[in-house]
């Protein structure tokens, strides 16, 4: 079945063109966060399934994760999406927050661990990425994100910078976790052990893997593509001992937007995501998401959710102290 995908300019045109006249009601209009080369498969297969015609906007490279959701924002009081996919929760409790989304109890959330979604209903999680660290192959490896400011690792360690992507989203649910003064003493101390500042994620593992640091703390899917690639790297959960402070988990989350033009499909795409067959196919896709319905099968290189100690936060403190701590972190990155 043909897959419209159009730009966030040609929806626009789009809607401009019609008006205010009825969309074809065998159709579903989503916003994507979510990398395309992953969200893709997963809306060819709904299309293929349900017979529902999609019509997705994705976030570009340049404004990845904040385009399509200040494009939801600008639309509140027009609303032209019907679901929003993004590809971590902090977006989603914001739009909750602004009253452009709407309550949905999906039944596919049922079995999905309670703090992986919103208990009122306004977004749920699925296909997770963890805070994993990516080490040198062939060095002692450390297991928790106090290496960072162990001695013993003086000068070892490389981590994205924290203003940007899910390294802020660790950053603000240390501040959620811990009080002020301890994540801010962690912080200060990863600056005085030596910590080296890289621009993401995926240039971390890449310094890991040609030796120039030993360690850091990546998003799972990028340790593990880099051992797929043949990469001298290996992956270590942090923090999983008894009584551990765990690894964070950042799962995917749907969103239904309230006043879309087809919320009845809105609804079947949510429940199409949140299945554990889609949760299976973002396993042995690329992305190497984790599924967090239990029993999930997954590759051997892919984690399952019962087996891994996670930071127990709360999504909503964690949103709210992302924004609080903007002024610290550019004070900290030297902005």
């Amino acid at each position: 079945m043909k897959k419209y995908t159009i730009t966030a300019l040609a929806l626009f045109i789009f809607v401009f063109i019609t008006g205010c006249s009825q969309r074809d009601s065998n159709e579903v209009v989503v916003y994507v966060s979510e990398d395309q080369v992953f969200s893709e498969p997963i809306i060819d297969d709904f299309e293929a399934d349900t017979g529902i015609k999609v019509m997705a906007v994705y976030d570009t490279e340049e404004t990845k994760g904040t385009g399509v959701m200040n494009r939801l924002i600008a639309e509140k009081d027009n609303p032209q999406a019907d679901v929003y996919w993004a590809n971590e929760p902090i977006r989603a409790i914001v739009l909750k927050q602004k009253g452009i989304s709407e309550k949905y109890y999906s039944p596919n959330s049922d079995g999905i661990p309670a703090n992986f979604k919103d208990l009122q209903g306004y977004w749920t999680g699925f296909s997770a990425r963890a805070r994993v660290l990516v080490v040198s192959a062939d060095e002692e490896s450390p297991a928790s994100i106090l290496a960072y400011i162990d001695e013993n690792w003086r000068s070892k360690g490389v981590v994205a910078n924290p203003l940007f992507g899910t390294t802020t989203s660790w950053v603000a649910a240390l501040f959620s976790i811990w009080d002020e003064d301890k994540a801010g003493s962690f912080m200060e101390k990863m600056k005085q052990n030596g910590t080296k500042m890289s621009t993401s994620n995926g240039e971390s593992t890449m310094l890991v893997a040609n030796k120039e640091f030993v360690f850091s703390l990546v998003d799972s899917d990028d340790a593990t593509n880099a051992i797929r690639d043949g990469k001298p790297v290996r992956q270590v959960y942090p923090d999983q001992e008894e009584g551990g402070l765990g690894c964070l988990v950042l799962p995917n989350a749907t969103v239904l937007i309230k006043g879309g033009p087809n919320p009845e499909n809105g609804r079947k795409f949510i429940d199409y995501v949140l299945s554990s067959q889609t949760e299976r196919k973002l396993a042995f896709a690329d992305c190497a998401q984790i599924p967090l319905h239990e029993g999930v099968e997954t590759p051997d290189d892919v984690i399952r959710i019962e087996e891994l100690r996670t930071i127990q936060v709360d999504f909503e403190v964690v949103a709210k102290k992302l924004q609080e701590i903007q002024p610290y972190l550019k004070e900290w990155v030297g902005y």
